[in-house]
């Protein structure tokens, strides 16, 4: 063989070989942990998409439920997995932005123990008062309280939860003194909000949804920056408090170190999956917004505004890690 042809052939091998290893990802089942239990809204979520990513690609993707310790347990156990491209974790706003703030440690690194892939969709949340409340708006209920400091109280589902923390920002950017009442399971919650023990409450879209409709709460703004299909009449808290957005939200991380072929495959399946009609429908009903999977870029670039922002609100409303 001629001794300068020897190189470059070895060359184009090489390239081909990677090129044929890229492209027979996925060999073999994915494993999505989700760190939540089996049943819950986060669960089912993975399983819609789940179910269509492993059509797509061809290959079953198996959701493993890891539950307990806030999420803990879950991202722990993902952040441990061999980063081979088989182990992907269904990730929860809490597990990679806010436990930083409310735990004085833990055992992963939400920052730098994995990779972003895809978004796979948010969650807002609805600030409603009951039938009982003269307030047709954010603003009113904000002059409501106003005209009688501390007389309003709303149900949350704790000091360091999502409806906690948003009740106390609340609080802080409007100058309210809405008075906050933890509760261990938020449907009591509800139904000392229906029956004015408490006056407001703050609720997922979905567990919303029956009450609005019989016409028991009453829906003053949604937390997200956008409005929720299906409620169009219904504003953001932003049009009221400017730059108020905060929201759950569900995606796709791998633990870092996954090889970019098998990144850019899910994230590739998970924008087409998100794309088809029926299971946007399918999310919506279980409160879930699809905006697209965007890239994995754009999703990193997304989580850390999340975080920044979320520090901040930690910060302002006094919340120490314990």
């Amino acid at each position: 063989m001629n001794i300068r042809i020897a190189p470059l052939l070895l060359v184009v091998m090489m390239v081909v070989a990677a090129g044929a290893g890229a492209q027979s990802w996925p060999s073999r089942p994915v494993r999505v942990l989700v760190s939540s239990a089996a049943g819950g809204t986060p669960d089912i979520v993975a399983r819609l998409v789940a179910e269509r990513i492993g059509q797509l690609l061809g290959q079953q993707i198996v959701v493993d439920n890891k539950p307990g310790g806030a999420n803990i347990i879950g991202a722990q156990a993902a952040a441990r997995a061999p980063a081979d491209g088989y182990n992907m974790f269904f990730v929860t706003a809490a597990t990679l932005v806010t436990n930083p703030y409310t735990f004085k440690s833990l055992p992963y690194d939400p920052q730098h123990d994995f990779v972003p892939v895809a978004m796979v969709g948010k969650a807002p949340f609805m600030i409603l008062v009951n039938s009982h409340v003269q307030a047709k708006t954010l603003r009113d209920l904000i002059a409501l309280d106003k005209s009688d400091p501390g007389k309003l109280s709303v149900a949350t589902d704790g000091r360091r939860n999502f409806s906690g923390m948003v009740a106390a920002w609340l609080n802080k950017l409007a100058g309210t003194q809405l008075q906050l009442i933890p509760y261990a399971a938020m449907p009591q919650g509800v139904q000392d909000t229906l029956a004015d023990r408490t006056q407001v409450v703050i609720l997922a879209v979905p567990s919303a949804a029956a009450f609005i409709k019989r016409g028991e709460l009453r829906a003053l703004a949604v937390t997200s920056d956008f409005r929720v299909p299906g409620y169009d009449d219904v504003p953001p808290v932003a049009d009221t408090l400017a730059g108020f957005n905060f929201i759950g939200w569900f995606a796709l991380v791998a633990p870092r170190g996954t090889p970019a072929a098998a990144i850019e495959g899910m994230n590739q399946a998970a924008g087409k999956a998100l794309n088809a009609p029926d299971l946007a429908n399918r999310l919506h009903d279980v409160g879930v917004i699809d905006q697209g999977a965007g890239t994995p870029d754009e999703l990193g670039q997304f989580i850390e505004r999340d975080r920044v922002a979320w520090g901040r609100v930690v910060k302002e409303i006094g919340i120490t890690p314990e």
